[in-house]
């Protein structure tokens, strides 16, 4: 059996390499996307986007010493209370927020701009792994998982009104410590089996789905005929499947936003107006299939430097990757953001702390939903809903709050709070 020799109170320096190369690839790529390649950089000149990156970046690291200067039961014990002051973060913007973009989602602060939402994961991370721990059992119970879906769901039903459901979004990363920690996988199969039949039904219509759902329950009613027991199922559920799938039409029509069903319709093939809501996707699938292999290299991309691409320097960020730097510069980013997700979930399996375990869970889940959703955006995969690519994108509250829940996970697993 392999031991871990590593002493208590050193870091983990590979999430700490990886961190770093991260956020300095993100911000050359900051620099390209937004730099004019004739004029002089200057570093200090906080009208460049680069230069205010820089800052945020500066900033960043004196988080990360005041992270690792805290004690690591600091965590455990104040979480509640950095969770309510969260809530009460994004509630104050319906009073006091600044509208940027159309949406109410930043405090003001001169020319600096700061985003609760940002900061709302952490403190929920926090939040869940207290509770999951305290109660010293997993989540079989109906009641202890009702209480921490109340947990995940305030700040997301907080986040959607801004409206910001992009950001909102991002909170079905907790699945993936609730799922660790004992919540039965049926929440997992029916969340996908309603994602895939909602997807399914606006791509080809009601009736072919409705279709296919009485061919499967046929097939499934014959191969299962000798069972005397679980019958009413395979007539249950294909008549609420049935009943879902008729209603989806009145859900794409009425609660989603005309903004919304544009991007899935974008994604899907359908009412593709290029010059319109298409155009940031279109734009950005081009800057990535111009870089080839190899990339045009850094300053060289032309869509990249013609600002063909909106908001490249934020959400688009990647695509700034794929022209300037190829495919095999893709891969590489791509690479080192799986490996930082790999060793989360490597570490976290070590703890013998559970909040600390919990807690390390929700920091890969929600890394890998920013992930997987950006890159999917970019690439066309999956329809634009706005969040950005962690370290990466443009931002002082984006790149504060994944280095404080990063480093938070960094501290708890150094001090071996395992060895409580």
């Amino acid at each position: 059996m392999a031991i871990n020799t590593r002493n208590r109170g050193t870091f983990d320096w590979l999430i700490i390499v990886l961190y770093l190369a991260l956020v300095g690839i993100g911000w050359v790529n900051i620099i390209s996307a937004s730099i004019d390649p004739t004029e002089n950089y200057n570093l200090f000149d906080l009208s460049n986007l680069y230069a205010k990156q820089l800052l945020f970046i500066g900033l960043s690291i004196l988080l990360i010493i005041f992270i690792l200067s805290l004690e690591a039961k600091f965590f455990e014990r104040f979480a509640s209370i950095i969770y309510v002051v969260s809530i009460l973060s994004l509630l104050g913007l319906f009073v006091f927020g600044k509208t940027i973009s159309g949406a109410t989602s930043w405090y003001g602060f001169g020319s600096f701009g700061l985003q609760p939402s940002e900061f709302a994961k952490a403190a929920t991370a926090l939040a869940l792994a207290k509770y999951l721990s305290d109660i010293q059992t997993d989540v079989k119970s109906f009641v202890h998982q009702l209480r921490a879906f109340v947990i995940i769901a305030l700040p997301a039903i907080c986040i959607i009104p801004q409206p910001d459901p992009g950001s909102a979004l991002v909170y079905a990363a907790f699945f993936f410590p609730l799922y660790r920690e004992g919540l039965s996988g049926i929440y997992l199969i029916i969340g996908s089996v309603v994602v895939g039949l909602f997807i399914l039904t606006l791509a080809f219509g009601p009736y072919y789905v409705i279709a296919g759902i009485f061919a499967i329950a046929v097939i499934l009613l014959i191969m299962n005929r000798k069972k005397r027991f679980g019958k009413r199922l395979y007539y249950v559920l294909p008549i609420v499947s049935m009943l879902f799938v008729f209603s989806v039409d009145y859900i794409f029509q009425n609660v989603f936003e005309q903004r919304h069903r544009d991007r899935f319709n974008v994604v899907l093939g359908k009412d593709v107006d290029m010059k319109s809501i298409g155009y940031n996707t279109y734009q950005s699938e081009i800057a990535i299939g111009n870089g080839g292999l190899f990339g045009k290299g850094f300053l060289k991309g032309t869509q990249t430097k013609g600002d063909f691409v909106p908001e490249q320097q934020t959400d688009y960020i990647f695509s700034t990757v794929g022209e300037e730097w190829g495919f095999l510069g893709s891969t590489l980013v791509i690479f080192l953001f799986v490996g930082l997700m790999l060793r989360v979930i490597i570490l976290a399996e070590r703890q013998k702390s559970q909040f600390s375990r919990i807690y390390g869970y929700s920091v890969a889940g929600i890394l890998f939903i920013h992930f997987l959703v950006n890159i999917g955006m970019v690439t066309g995969v999956l329809p634009t809903v706005g969040i950005p690519l962690p370290f990466f994108s443009y931002g002082g509250s984006s790149l504060w709050g994944f280095t404080i829940l990063l480093f938070i996970f960094v501290k708890l697993d150094s001090n071996r709070v395992n060895d409580w």
